[in-house]
């Protein structure tokens, strides 16, 4: 009978060193799983906000755009499933989109009055809200390594210019001539808003112009941007941007203001934003975005849709956001025509979308 009682006292034991184990988190620290499942994960993308019409856009533009999004998304969701961090889920997606000549950031970044491919990009941890940034880059083959840099390598949170390039060549990240990032289709877009400048256009020539370059309005805008959370409940955001054509005077916009262009939060959401940067700087749009979320217990899609589609509208500011918070709840509002974006929460599942009309199922 003391041999039954001390065999089934050592089950119980048993059973509760189980149960407590099962409470423990693995090797890639995982949060613990709820009844919805465990910790979610997902990435946010966007390409650029503008005047992103259907009647300008060709089948095969189209279908390129919505490939080199499908590739962003796919490599940045590859980095969130193997148990990387935010930070390189969303550099990785970055990544892809700086070295294609479709968006205006790396590779396809827009042209200045001079002649010249000058970017900025900044990243932001949402864990310990540390944050780097450059801009007037004109060497670095991936602006947004080089603002990563920053944040990692550095005590500091803002190079600009010749300073951001000499730092980013010690980190022995991949340095490229200037002329690495020229583009003709963007050197042509340069010439004809000149032109367009030094002379008065009546309005069947201003039309016939957006016609056939769609690239004409938007000349204030264009950006790449890249949202995630990962396994462990962190978000993190990164943007990248070759500014605006035609820009003069070292002009920098709202893509390497932190708080404007970029923000993380683990406590509220990462936010990057692509727009008409300078009403993204007096609004301070990400971090507004965060804040009504703090302040105010809105939800993310509630809390972007009031800054973009209501405070950025009253100011006649023009663009949107993409935004993630630690559950994966996702927004990606813009008043704009159009505005390239996409999202992935399941492997071997992109989203992606380019006009105004089309249904994300969010």
């Amino acid at each position: 009978m003391k041999r039954l009682k001390v065999q089934g006292l050592f089950v119980i034991i048993l059973l509760l060193w189980s149960a407590c184990s099962e409470k423990k988190t693995d090797g890639h620290k995982k949060p613990i799983a709820s009844a919805t499942g465990e910790q979610p994960i997902a990435l946010v993308i966007h390409g650029g906000a503008g005047t992103i019409r259907r009647e300008n856009m060709s089948p095969e533009r189209e279908k390129a755009y919505r490939e080199k999004l499908s590739e962003a998304l796919n490599a940045g969701y590859a980095e969130l499933e193997s148990g990387k961090p935010a930070l390189q889920a969303v550099m990785t997606a970055i990544k892809v989109m700086e070295d294609s000549p479709l968006f205006n950031a790396g590779k396809g970044a827009v042209f200045t009055h001079d002649g010249k491919n000058e970017m900025d990009a900044a990243i932001m941890d949402g864990k310990t809200r540390n944050a780097g940034a450059v801009a007037g880059i004109t060497t670095v083959k991936n602006p947004i390594t080089a603002a990563y840099e920053v944040m990692v390598s550095s005590p500091h949170v803002f190079m600009v210019g010749k300073g951001a390039e000499q730092f980013a060549a010690e980190q022995h990240l991949d340095i490229v001539d200037p002329e690495y990032f020229r583009d003709e289709r963007r050197y042509k877009q340069l010439m004809r808003i000149i032109d367009a400048e030094k002379t008065q256009l009546d309005h069947s020539s201003l039309r016939e112009m957006e016609l056939e370059d769609p690239y004409f309005n938007d000349r204030k805008y264009g950006t790449v941007g890249a949202v995630a959370v990962d396994e462990d409940g962190n978000v993190a955001a990164a943007t990248s941007t070759g500014g605006m054509t035609n820009k003069r005077y070292g002009r920098v916009g709202d893509v390497p203001v932190i708080g404007a262009g970029t923000y993380a939060d683990n406590a509220t959401c990462a936010v990057s934003a692509t727009g008409h940067g300078e009403f993204f700087i007096r609004n301070v749009v990400a971090h507004e975005i965060a804040s009504i979320m703090r302040y105010t217990g809105k939800t993310i899609s509630d809390a972007a849709d009031e800054v973009v589609m209501k405070q950025l509208v009253e100011m006649e500011g023009s663009g949107g956001v993409i935004a993630v918070d630690k559950n994966g709840n996702i927004a990606m509002p813009f008043n704009s025509a159009g505005m390239y974006r996409g999202y992935i929460k399941e492997k071997g599942k992109p989203h992606t979308f380019i006009y105004d009309d089309e249904n994300e199922g969010l």
